[in-house]
């Protein structure tokens, strides 16, 4: 291997190339402040939907547990955990219910 330096220079950055490295830099910060949602954090339509299913699913839950255990102690299988479920629906039910029928406060029906 010889120690001799290549014929030819690498080739320096170009002050053109600098320039269209900051305008790209500037156009994607610009597409990431416009593609980003003007909103922190959820929105109320997905705060909602998630109170929907946390309330059904604990309801269905809750009362199937607390049946399970009322036909454990009592010895009423399958009756306990039947009732137990059918009173977590339709706690689960009125609860998803009252929650459709409440307004919910927004920013623009706030009067100041």
């Amino acid at each position: 291997m010889s120690e001799e330096k290549p014929a030819e220079e690498p080739i320096l950055e170009d002050a053109r190339i600098d320039a269209l490295e900051a305008r790209l830099k500037a156009a994607r910060e610009r597409e990431d402040e416009r593609n980003r949602s003007k909103q922190k954090g959820a929105d109320a339509n997905y705060r909602s939907g998630n109170r929907v299913l946390a309330d059904l699913i604990g309801g269905i839950l809750g009362g199937f547990v607390i049946g399970w255990a009322f036909d454990a102690l009592v010895g009423t299988s399958p009756w306990g955990l039947l009732v137990g479920l059918f009173l977590g629906i339709g706690v689960a039910f009125r609860n998803i219910i009252t929650a459709a029928n409440t307004q919910s406060k927004t920013p623009d029906d706030d009067p100041q």
